[in-house]
């Protein structure tokens, strides 16, 4: 049971760190097998277990890309906050009218004007499978103090709370 409850524990410090962000990057593997990575919004909807969810239209190229190869990686940056947070997973298209109605939120309107009438509109849903985030403290002064007593110490200087996480 303690296995459980630390994972909830991580999975809501994954939440946390991410809910502030409004941009992530979405990193795909296109027809070259190559890496290709763009700007997404989760628009806060992210679930209990960490699945994410991004609006999309269906026929959209990163759509193509994703059922010819799921696997994905999704990264926040929080550079001013030292917060960091990079998700492995799979993507999965949802077509699903209620899920779509349910997560709609009026701000979408700039990227899908005819709203939730958008013939495309659909959903992208990343399931995690494993998280690694960074945590530190953002202020001058905390690095200040990190950084003096790792040479005080001799020991490497270690500002960041960081874990791992695997969410399978």
């Amino acid at each position: 049971m303690a296995a459980a409850t630390d994972q909830a524990q991580a999975v809501q410090k994954l939440r946390e760190l991410m809910k502030d962000i409004y941009f992530c990057m979405l990193t795909t593997i296109d027809d070259d097998d190559n890496l290709r990575s763009r700007p997404m919004s989760t628009n806060g909807n992210i679930e209990e277990d960490g699945s994410l969810w991004f609006f999309t239209y269906g026929s959209d190229h990163k759509v193509v890309e994703i059922e010819r190869q799921n696997r994905v990686n999704v990264s926040f940056a929080a550079p001013d906050k030292q917060q960091y947070v990079s998700l492995s997973g799979t993507a999965a298209l949802v077509t699903d009218r209620d899920k779509i109605k349910e997560l709609w939120q009026p701000d979408l309107k700039a990227w899908f004007p005819q709203g939730l009438d958008e013939p495309d509109i659909a959903l992208l849903k990343i399931s995690v499978e494993k998280a690694e985030y960074w945590d530190a403290p953002a202020g001058w002064v905390a690095k200040a103090i990190g950084f003096a007593t790792a040479v005080t110490t001799g020991e490497k200087a270690n500002p960041a709370e960081h874990e791992k996480i695997d969410l399978r």
